[in-house]
Parts: structure tokens; sequence; C-alpha cells
């Protein structure tokens, strides 16, 4: 895994324009219904933000690049919901999940506005909760009135940590900068996190959607765990 990071931390150094398109373009996607759910946006922006410390990628320009793909992938997804409405939630593709069309309208009429501040830290619903918001008749000047602070809140979120956490093993633990052993760590730490996440997410959904029958096969109640 080393020998395959030096030469994308190399490529970051020579075209750091590239890494702030890659950027951009994971917190856009990330942010898109459907497509929020595929792609690990949170992920690539956690992992990219071992390079500020350093020099590689500039601060300023990967919270510029994460709130700009945020804000335009949130934007885009309620406006879709305010011009089609309600309709546009049985519309494929979002026709193709409907169990999670209706988590994210159950959390937003729990929460209301604050759904859209919420939603931001919650994956995959952070997907759909704009469009979803869009639909049910938000108004455009409360949704951006929560969603810009969110989504200034949800990239220092993902940001800073990276920073901190490879400055502080190059200030604490004497790694050197050149060698890039702490960006090495950080980066297998995220992706390493993130597919334990994901796995356990994955059973958990296919726990959940077992039907009575499948859990009575199965020996378990719904809701219950195994004895």
């Amino acid at each position: 895994m080393t020998s395959f990071l030096d030469p994308v931390i190399a490529l970051v150094s020579a075209y750091p324009w590239l890494a702030y398109l890659t950027l951009f373009l994971a917190a856009l996607l990330e942010a898109i219904p459907v497509a929020g759910a595929l792609v690990p946006g949170s992920t690539i922006i956690l992992a990219l933000s071992a390079l500020v410390p350093g020099g590689e990628l500039k601060l300023w320009g990967v919270l510029a690049a994460a709130i700009a793909g945020a804000i335009l992938g949130d934007g885009s997804a309620f406006w879709a919901g305010h011009r089609a409405q309600r309709r546009i939630l049985n519309a494929w593709p979002m026709s193709k999940y409907p169990g999670v069309m209706a988590q994210s309208e159950t959390f937003f009429h729990r929460w209301g506005t604050l759904a859209v501040l919420f939603a931001r830290f919650v994956p995959p619903i952070r997907a759909f909760v704009p469009v979803t918001a869009g639909a049910l008749g938000m108004s455009p000047a409360v949704f951006f009135g929560v969603n810009i602070p969110a989504v200034l809140a949800w990239a220092l979120a993902h940001v800073l940590p990276g920073v901190l956490a490879v400055s502080a093993l190059h200030e604490y633990a004497g790694l050197p900068h050149h060698q890039g052993t702490g960006k090495h760590l950080w980066i297998l730490a995220v992706f390493a996190a993130a597919i334990i996440a994901l796995g356990v997410w994955t059973l958990r959904r296919r726990r959940i959607g077992k039907s009575p029958s499948d859990q009575a096969r199965t020996g378990l109640r719904p809701g219950a765990g195994p004895t």
C-alpha cells in the first residue's frame, strides 16, 4: 500500500489542482441522490487532508473545494426537488431506493428544518434530504440559510482531523515530513475505518431487511439478536 501511496503523493505535489478537483467532485457527488450513497466522498476528503501539513496541498484550497462541491451538490438536489415537487420522490433513480427515501422523509418530518443540518453528518441520508426538503416545500431561503452553515461545519469536521493528526505525528512522534510516514498512517487508517464502517452498515441493512419469514427460518425474532 505504501508503494501505491508514494506515487499518488508525488502526483499531487506536482499537480495539486488534480487533488482540488478530486475533492470538489467527491463533495459534489456525495451530495447527489443515489450517487451519494455510492461515492466515498467523506473518505476521500479525510484522506487527502493528510497532505496539508507537508505542503502538498493548501488548507484554504482543500476547504474551498470541499465547500464548493457540497453546496453545489446540495443546492442542485434541492432545486430539483423544489421544481418537481413530490413526484420526484417516486421517480427514477430514487424509486430504486424506496427504503432510503422513506427514511429520508421520516428524518425530515421528525427534525424539520434541523434535518438539513443533521443530514450533512449522516450518510447515506445526506444524499437524499436536500431533494426531499425541496419536494416537501421548504423555502429556498430557509434551506440555504441552514445548509450553508452546515456545509461549513461539515468541511471543517472532515479536513481538520487529518491536518491535526498528521501534524501531531510529526511534532510529537518525531516522524519526518519528507518521508511521508505520517501521511501514510493517516490515509491507511481512514480507509481501514471506512471499510469497517461499510461492512457494519451492510450487515445491519441486511439484518433489518430480513422478512419475518426469513427471521423465523434463521431462528430470529424481528429486532432480536442470536441466542
